[in-house]
């Protein structure tokens, strides 16, 4: 379905190097991805440059990261990105999935098993509900892509995240906006701006990388219910 030479070439651009064996993997995952998306709608993108595009390398420039390691957990990922991206490219991550939607979680728990992937866990939970659970302060990294922005992304992912740990967002143009706005809350959440990693997809797409990393606990009085978080975010 997606041609591995021509993703192969894309990713090395960014300097990220694929082995054979990850790019067999890439393209098992596009044509599952594509077969199951007629029954389970999981993306709008589903011609091969797109797919190669705006989801492999999106995920890969995140996966590349030097923070993404040891246990990860990626926030309201559906269909998979960018954790089993960077699951591939790194197999030594301790992922887990965190998907409120069923269907969607049926999807990951198939496709990784299709995979063969290991050493990754499902929740169908909401981050903010994961956070009052056995995942809060569980993990050395949260992730999250196209979810919310990014003062109402934070209250949900800093919680889960470990002191000394790290929260990346996967945002688009409107990164420096965003991050204006979200400073208070991250902050608040006992996070500290670190940087914003800037790049361009092969398409032009614009994509940043905003890494904070968590220098102390987050107070039990957050996160607050779902509710409150997308109507009140913190300032």
């Amino acid at each position: 379905m997606i041609n591995k030479s021509r993703l192969e070439q894309k990713a090395a651009v960014y300097g990220i190097a694929l082995t054979g064996g990850q790019l067999d993997l890439l393209a098992r995952y596009a044509v599952c991805l594509v077969e199951y998306n007629q029954k389970v709608n999981l993306t709008a993108i589903t011609d091969p440059e797109g797919v190669e595009d705006k989801h492999f390398i999106d995920s890969l420039l995140f996966a590349a990261q030097p923070e993404v390691a040891g246990r990860m957990v990626d926030v309201g990922c559906g269909a998979g990105f960018p954790g089993v991206v960077a699951k591939i490219h790194k197999p030594d991550l301790a992922l887990t999935l965190m998907e409120p939607t069923g269907k969607r979680v049926e999807f990951l728990r198939w496709v990784c098993g299709q995979l063969g992937l290991s050493g990754v866990e499902f929740a169908k939970e909401r981050a903010e509900e994961a956070a009052r659970k056995q995942w809060r302060e569980a993990f050395d990294l949260a992730s999250a892509r196209a979810v919310a922005a990014l003062p109402a992304l934070s209250e949900y992912c800093l919680p889960l995240v470990r002191v000394g740990g790290f929260f990346i967002a996967m945002k688009g143009a409107s990164a420096a906006e965003e991050l204006e706005a979200a400073r208070p809350a991250i902050q608040k959440l006992g996070g500290e701006y670190q940087a914003t990693r800037a790049f361009q997809l092969p398409g032009g797409d614009a994509r940043s990388l905003v890494v904070c990393k968590k220098i102390s606990q987050t107070s039990t009085v957050y996160p607050r219910n779902g509710g409150k978080i997308a109507k009140s975010p913190l300032k």
